[in-house]
């Protein structure tokens, strides 16, 4: 519910900021659409990461498999 209440409040001084100063618009819908698509994408990317190597563990031969992964339970610890 509150964050409802604070998504309408950005709404509202949006609203107002874009009615204000109308040649603002394009550039605030850019830079929103930019920002909505980097919010998105480096998590993905970041979660990714992790399965590659665990996925090389299991494609790789015997000794070197519990090395490698290893290595992908470090990344998931220290990227998420």
């Amino acid at each position: 519910m509150l964050t409802f209440i604070v998504l309408l409040f950005f709404w509202y001084y949006n609203t107002c900021f874009c009615g204000i100063y109308i040649n603002t618009q394009s550039h605030l819908c850019k830079d929103s659409l930019i920002s909505e698509v980097t919010s998105l994408l480096i998590p993905f990317a970041l979660y990714l990461i992790p399965g590659i190597f665990r996925i090389l563990a299991l494609r790789i031969k015997k000794p070197n498999r519990k090395c490698v992964y290893k290595f992908s339970m470090f990344l998931e610890n220290w990227l998420g």
